[in-house]
C-alpha cells in the first residue's frame, strides 16, 4: 500500500524504530511529539495486525487529544473511512471509542480514572501513555503488569512535556533518589543534559530509547507560535524552559517562584546564626507509611523579608519512639527549648503530640480552619526570597518545582498542589498567634506576618 505521509526529519528515525520495549519521548510545547507518535503507531498497525492501547490520566481528555490527532493523521494519509462498509479504509468509532484497521488492527482508549476498564484489556502489544507525567507511578506499573502478549514483542511509548523533577517520570528515567538509613543517595540513570545535546539516544543501562524535541523541530508550525512561546521568558522563566526548550522544570504556575538554594554554605550558616532567636520557628508534620515525618527548622530576616530554611529531618516507616531518640531530632528538641520556641505540630494527631510532650519536647498543636492552607500559602509567597540550605535535600525536591494542581479546565487550584509536599504543611496563623500572645510577643507576629511552620 502506497502511503503519502509528511514526516518531520527530526522524528523520522523514531517513527520507524521498533527495536526497543520502552520509548520516552519528551519535548517542549508544539514540538510534534504526539503527532509523530500517532504516525508511528498508525504505520505499524497498517503493517502488522496488532492492538494498541492509548492511555491518559482522565478518559474525557482523550477524545480532543489522541483520538483527534490519530484521525487527522489517517485523513492526511487518505485512509479515513466515511462509511463503515469501506473495507480498505480505517474506521473511527466514537462509542465505544475505537479505531479499526482493514487488516484487523485496533486502537482502544482508556483513562486511569476508571481502572476497572484497564483490567479488561486483552491482546494489547503496544501502549501509548500520552502526558504520562499526569499519571502516577502506581498507574504506570499497573499498566505494565496488565499488558501481556506472548506471541508479539511489547512496546511502551511514553510522551510528555518535561515537568518538574519531583515527578516519577524524572525519578524513574533520569535521577533516582533512594533513602538508605540516614543517607539520601541519588543515582544518575540518564544525564538530561546529554539528552538535550544528542537529541536521540539509547541508554544501555535500562534499554530505554530517549527522544527529545523542541518547537524548532516542527517545520509545520507558524513563526507566530514560536514568538508566543518566547514571550514566556518575561512571565515565568521555569515554564519558559519547559515550553520553549523542552527542559525539565515546573510545568504550571509555580507556588514559590521566590525559592532558591544557597550556593555558599558558610555564608548561609553565618546569616542564620545572626538572626535573633525570636525569629526562629520549628514545624513538625507527622507521617508513617506513605507520608513522611517532616521536622523543619527555619528563621526570618525581618528587615530584608527573607525566609531561611536551615535544617530538616525527613523520614518514614519509623515509629515515634525511634524517631524521637534520633540525634538530629534531639538537637531540634534542645534548640527549641533553648530558644523558648515551640515546635508547631499537626493538630490531627493529638496522641502523637501527647507522646512527644511526655518525652520532654516543647510542642504545640496548630489550629486549622477553612481556608487556612490558602492563607498560609499567601503569607509564604510574600517573602522576597526563600533561601534553603543545600543540606535540606527533601525540602528542595518538594519546593523547588512545586506547582499548583489544576482543575478540569486547566486552571490552577490555589489550595492544592501537584504533589503532597510534607515540608510545606503550614500551621494557621491563629495557632501560632495564641502562643505569641501568651508570651507577650504578639506585636512581633503582627509586624512580620512571617510564620511558616510545617504542620497541617
Amino acid at each position: 500500500m502506497d502511503i503519502d505521509v509528511k514526516i518531520s526529519d527530526r522524528f523520522s528515525s523514531y517513527i520507524m524504530d521498533w527495536d526497543y520495549e520502552k520509548y520516552l519521548v519528551i519535548g517542549g510545547y508544539g514540538s510534534g511529539k504526539s503527532q509523530a507518535t500517532a504516525q508511528k503507531i498508525v504505520l505499524k498497525l497498517l503493517q502488522e495486525k496488532r492492538t494498541c492501547l492509548v492511555v491518559r490520566n482522565v478518559f474525557t481528555t482523550i477524545k480532543d487529544s489522541c483520538f483527534e490527532i490519530l484521525k487527522q493523521i489517517v485523513s492526511d494519509m487518505d485512509l479515513l473511512s466515511f462509511k463503515d462498509k469501506d473495507k480498505n479504509k480505517i474506521v473511527f468509532v466514537k462509542s465505544p471509542m475505537e479505531v479499526r484497521f482493514p487488516n484487523g488492527s485496533r486502537i482502544i482508549f482508556r483513562g486511569m480514572d476508571n481502572t476497572e476498564k484497564i483490567k479488561s484489556i486483552h491482546g494489547v502489544s503496544i501502549v501509548w501513555m500520552e502526558e504520562c507525567s499526569e499519571l502516577n507511578y502506581k498507574a504506570y506499573t499497573e499498566i505494565l503488569g496488565r499488558v501481556r502478549q506472548p506471541n508479539m514483542t511489547l512496546h511502551f511509548i511514553l510522551t510528555c512535556n518535561p515537568v518538574g523533577r519531583e515527578n516519577w517520570v524524572y525519578d524513574l528515567f533520569f535521577t533516582h533518589t533512594e533513602k538508605k538509613e540516614d543517607k539520601i543517595i541519588k543515582k544518575t540513570i540518564q544525564d538530561e543534559e546529554e539528552l538535550y545535546r544528542r537529541k536521540t539516544l539509547v541508554n544501555k543501562r535500562n534499554g530505554v530509547y530517549y527522544h527529545h524535541s523542541t518547537v524548532d523541530d516542527n517545520p509545520f508550525l507558524p513563526q507566530s507560535y514560536i514568538d508566543n512561546l518566547e514571550e514566556l521568558k518575561y512571565i515565568d522563566e521555569s515554564l519558559y524552559q519547559v515550553a520553549r526548550f523542552g527542559k525539565f522544570g515546573a510545568n504550571g504556575t509555580k507556588v514559590l517562584p521566590n525559592f532558591t538554594v544557597a550556593t555558599n554554605a558558610k555564608e548561609f550558616k553565618a546569616v542564620v546564626h545572626r538572626i535573633p532567636s525570636k525569629f526562629h520557628f520549628f514545624g513538625f508534620d507527622f507521617g508513617f507509611e506513605t507520608s513522611f515525618n517532616a521536622l523543619i527548622s527555619c528563621c526570618v530576616d525581618d528587615v530584608e523579608k527573607v525566609l531561611y530554611i536551615y535544617d530538616e529531618v525527613y523520614m518514614n516507616n519509623i515509629t515515634d519512639d525511634k524517631f524521637s531518640k534520633r540525634d538530629d531530632v534531639q538537637k531540634v528538641k534542645e534548640r527549641s527549648i533553648a530558644l523558648d520556641k515551640p515546635i508547631i505540630c499537626d493538630s490531627a494527631e493529638p496522641k502523637t503530640i501527647k507522646y512527644y510532650r511526655q518525652e520532654g519536647f516543647y510542642v504545640k498543636k496548630c489550629k486549622k480552619y477553612i481556608g487556612s492552607r490558602l492563607q498560609n500559602t499567601k503569607k509564604i509567597k510574600r517573602f522576597k526570597k526563600i533561601v534553603c540550605s543545600p543540606r535540606c535535600v527533601n525540602t528542595i525536591i518538594e519546593l523547588k518545582d512545586l506547582v499548583y494542581a489544576k482543575d478540569t479546565k486547566d486552571e490552577p487550584i490555589y489550595d492544592q498542589f501537584n504533589i503532597d509536599p510534607h515540608t510545606f504543611k503550614s500551621a494557621t496563623l491563629l495557632g501560632v498567634y495564641k502562643r505569641m500572645e501568651e508570651s507577650g510577643k504578639a506585636e512581633m507576629l503582627i509586624r512580620t506576618e512571617v510564620i511558616w511552620c510545617m504542620a497541617v
